[in-house]
C-alpha cells in the first residue's frame, strides 16, 4: 500500500474511533510511522486529510451497500435489504470493519458545523448520493419520478434515524424497526 493510502486509512480508523478533533497529526504519524514531511507532501493540511478520509469512507460504504443491495432483486427488495445490511453494521457483523460508532459522515458534520466547510460539503455529497441510489432502485420498480424523490428522501431519513438510534441510544435493533417502517412505506410498489 502506498503511503498516501496508508495515511488515509489510518486517519480514518483513528478519527472514527476517537473523533476528528481528538486525534492530532502526531498521533497519526506515530500510528503509521510516516514522517511529517511525507504527510504534508500528500496533504497540505489536516483538513485535506480529513476530506480524504470522508471520500475514502464514502467509496467504502457505497460499494458495500450497493453490493448488499445487489444480493436482492432490484427495486423494493433491494431497498428493504438496506436495513438488513444496516442491522449487520450496527451489530458488528461486517468483516474488516471497525466496531460500530455511528455514521462517520454525521459524526464529521457534528465536528464541522459550518455548512460551507469542505468536510461538511463532502458529507452532504455522500448523503445526496445515497438518496440518488435509492431513487435509482425506485425507478427500477417503475415508481413515478415525483414519488421517487419523496420515497428516496424518506428511506434516507429512516436509514439515518436508525443509525442515530443505534449509536446514541445504543439500540442495536434500530435497523429492524426501520426495516418494518420501510416495508410499510414501500408496500404496493
Amino acid at each position: 500500500m502506498d503511503k498516501r493510502q496508508h495515511l488515509v486509512e489510518a486517519a480514518f480508523r483513528l478519527f472514527y474511533q476517537h473523533g476528528i478533533h481528538a486525534v492530532g497529526i502526531n498521533t497519526i504519524l506515530a500510528d503509521t510511522g510516516i514522517a511529517k514531511k511525507t504527510l504534508y507532501n500528500h496533504f497540505p493540511s489536516k483538513d485535506a486529510l480529513i476530506e480524504a478520509t470522508v471520500l475514502h469512507h464514502d467509496q467504502q460504504f457505497s460499494h458495500w451497500l450497493q453490493a448488499r443491495m445487489a444480493l436482492q432483486p432490484s427495486g423494493r427488495e433491494a431497498l428493504v435489504g438496506v436495513f438488513t445490511a444496516l442491522d449487520d453494521w450496527f451489530n458488528d457483523r461486517i468483516d474488516d470493519w471497525l466496531p460500530f460508532r455511528g455514521c462517520y459522515f454525521t459524526n464529521a458534520c457534528a465536528e464541522y458545523g459550518d455548512g460551507q466547510h469542505p468536510v461538511h460539503l463532502r458529507c452532504q455529497d455522500h448523503k445526496a448520493n445515497l438518496q440518488r441510489l435509492f431513487r435509482s432502485q425506485l425507478g427500477q420498480a417503475s415508481v413515478l419520478p415525483g414519488k421517487q424523490e419523496r420515497l428516496a428522501r424518506q428511506l434516507a431519513q429512516l436509514k439515518d434515524g436508525a443509525t442515530v438510534a443505534a449509536h446514541v441510544l445504543g439500540d442495536r435493533n434500530a435497523a429492524r424497526a426501520a426495516r418494518k417502517a420501510a416495508e410499510k412505506l414501500l408496500k404496493g410498489i
